[in-house]
């Protein structure tokens, strides 16, 4: 004889084959879909992981070439860095390694050409930044000055302000714009940290033009006694 236990599980059991009948094709796609975007997500974790280890690799053979001078060899394989993991951090870094030897060889092109890449393809803002600051640099010393200021003007990066009114004043004083350099230099004291050692080196350019900074004030003292 049926107990009530026993009618209550009958009932559960028909209430659950109700709502599978209902439901079960839906919630077994829904299944299939989740374990679907998992197994892609794994692989896309692997595929970046493995991305990254292989231009890891391509960047420490660069920074090799690079710190033994090898401004070809620097060259070519940032060239395969940027074509195969342009995505990657390792893309931005190589290129400043490949850029800064290749200036120094007399490459002059090429280095602006790297750099030209770092600063439009760099995925962070901040090495976009650095790339613009020497691509100035560079232009400057090949007196396209214009260029270079046209560079200062797409570095906005967080932080480097006073980097950038810096190089901003090198430039127009390479060309001989000595009232707006002064300016810039100005700038570029006010918004540096008085604990950064280079500002003494802004405050020297600011001296031979003739405009030593004024010292900063002293701190308020407390109430008069």
């Amino acid at each position: 004889m049926a107990t009530q236990l026993d009618l209550q599980e009958q009932e559960q059991i028909d209430a659950l084959k109700a709502f599978w009948k209902r439901y079960g094709n839906l919630l077994t796609w829904l299944l299939i879909a989740a374990l679907a975007a998992y197994a892609g997500w794994n692989g896309w974790n692997y595929w970046q992981r493995d991305q990254a280890l292989k231009a890891s690799a391509m960047y420490d053979e660069l920074d090799r070439a690079a710190a033994a001078g090898d401004a070809d060899k620097s060259g070519r394989i940032f060239a395969d860095l940027k074509d195969r993991y342009a995505g990657t951090a390792y893309a931005e870094q190589g290129g400043l390694a490949a850029a800064k030897v290749q200036f120094e060889k007399g490459q002059v092109d090429a280095a602006k050409a790297t750099l030209a890449w770092v600063a439009d393809n760099a995925a962070e803002d901040e090495y976009r930044t650095i790339a613009r600051l020497r691509l100035a640099a560079v232009l400057s010393a090949a007196k396209q000055f214009d260029q270079a200021l046209a560079q200062l003007d797409g570095a906005k990066a967080a932080g480097f302000e006073a980097l950038v009114a810096d190089r901003r004043g090198d430039v127009l004083a390479a060309a001989g714009r000595n009232d707006e350099a002064r300016a810039a230099y100005e700038a570029a004291y006010k918004a540096m940290a008085d604990t950064v050692d280079y500002k003494r080196l802004i405050e020297a350019k600011l001296t031979a033009m003739g405009a030593t900074p004024a010292p900063a004030a002293p701190a308020a003292s407390g109430a008069a006694s």
